[in-house]
Parts: structure tokens; C-alpha cells; sequence
């Protein structure tokens, strides 16, 4: 017991977690438990948590979309008349789903104090062009408005670096979101 606890704390793991589930079960391994929870979920006797997608790659995009939008200060009719427009065409979303999801991600927004558990998600999960995209996309609702503000200059280039985006696809994505702002519909 005292070597797995070592290892588990050399992941960064908190050995007494797993003691603790050991405890409530005794005479069985984390193995063993592992093994009976996915038994159960396979066999419709557990609902399997579904907190992953409750939170994926779609809420991750609308979170920072909505960030940029408040960055002036103000949340403009147009601005989220764009982050509808977006995210529908980006992830094939209904109206319904659509205000479900800005909803959703309005909420994440006022109570997260930082990026990271945006970008990380979709860093992980798209290619460099899909990520020089959700620059442009990020550049398209900081324009709706009709003024580039600085902070939301500032937040663009910011989570263009934290996403991995190389600073010439950030200036074409801009310049392609530029030149939309500019055409008339």
C-alpha cells in the first residue's frame, strides 16, 4: 500500500482518494471497481455521467466568443445576433440549441476567472486551420458591433497564443473578418 501510494503521488494524484473509496468496499481492489462501474454502465444498470459533454467543444468556443463580446464592456444586440449566427453554422446547430448553448456559456463565463479550460479543450481537439478559424470567428463578433475595441484586440491576440494560432493566420483571419464587416449583406 505504501508503494502505490508513492506512485499515485508521483502522477499528482491523491493516494488517500483511492484508500477512501477502498474503505466504503473492503475486500475489493480499485481494479475491481473500475471493472463493476463499467459492467454496470454497459449492462444499463448505471447511467454512465455525461459531464464531458456538457461541457465540449462547442461550449468551450461559445465561452470565448461571448468573452470577446463583453470585453468592450457591453454585450451589443449585434454581437450576439454574430455568436448565434456562428455557432449555428459552425457545429449545425438549431435555434433552440443555439440559445441553449449561448446560455450555457454566458453562465461559464461570468463564473470563470480564466481561459485555460477553454483553449486547452480546443487545442486538443481541432487541427491548427480549424483553430485559425475560432480566431477569425473570435474577430467577426469583436467587429459586429461596427468597433474594434482595444481590450478585445488585447483578448484576440491573447487567445490566439494560447491556442497555437501563428501570427500571420491571425492577421488573415482578421483581415477576412475585416473585409465581411466591411461588405454590405
Amino acid at each position: 500500500m505504501a508503494l502505490q501510494r508513492s506512485c499515485l503521488a508521483m502522477r499528482g494524484r491523491s493516494p488517500y482518494m483511492y484508500e477512501a473509496r477502498l474503505q466504503r468496499h473492503p475486500g475489493s481492489d480499485l481494479g475491481t471497481l473500475m471493472l463493476d462501474r463499467l459492467l454496470n454502465v454497459l449492462t444499463g444498470r448505471e447511467v454512465p455521467q455525461l459531464h464531458a459533454v456538457q461541457d465540449g467543444l462547442d461550449l468551450a468556443v461559445a465561452a470565448l466568443l461571448i468573452e470577446a463580446a463583453r470585453m468592450d464592456s457591453t454585450f451589443a444586440d449585434a454581437e450576439r445576433t454574430m455568436i448565434e449566427r456562428l455557432l449555428a453554422k459552425r457545429f449545425s446547430l438549431s435555434h433552440e440549441d443555439v440559445q441553449t448553448l449561448v446560455a450555457g456559456a454566458h453562465r461559464k463565463v461570468e463564473y470563470s476567472a480564466q481561459y485555460f479550460p477553454f483553449t486547452s479543450r480546443i487545442t486538443r481537439e481541432l487541427s491548427c486551420e480549424e483553430r485559425a478559424e475560432i480566431i477569425e470567428m473570435l474577430w467577426r463578433v469583436a467587429y459586429a458591433d461596427g468597433v474594434l475595441d482595444p481590450h478585445e484586440d488585447m483578448l484576440i491576440r491573447q487567445i490566439a497564443g494560447l491556442i497555437h494560432v501563428p501570427d500571420r493566420e491571425r492577421g488573415l483571419a482578421r483581415q477576412r473578418a475585416l473585409s465581411e464587416a466591411k461588405s454590405p449583406d
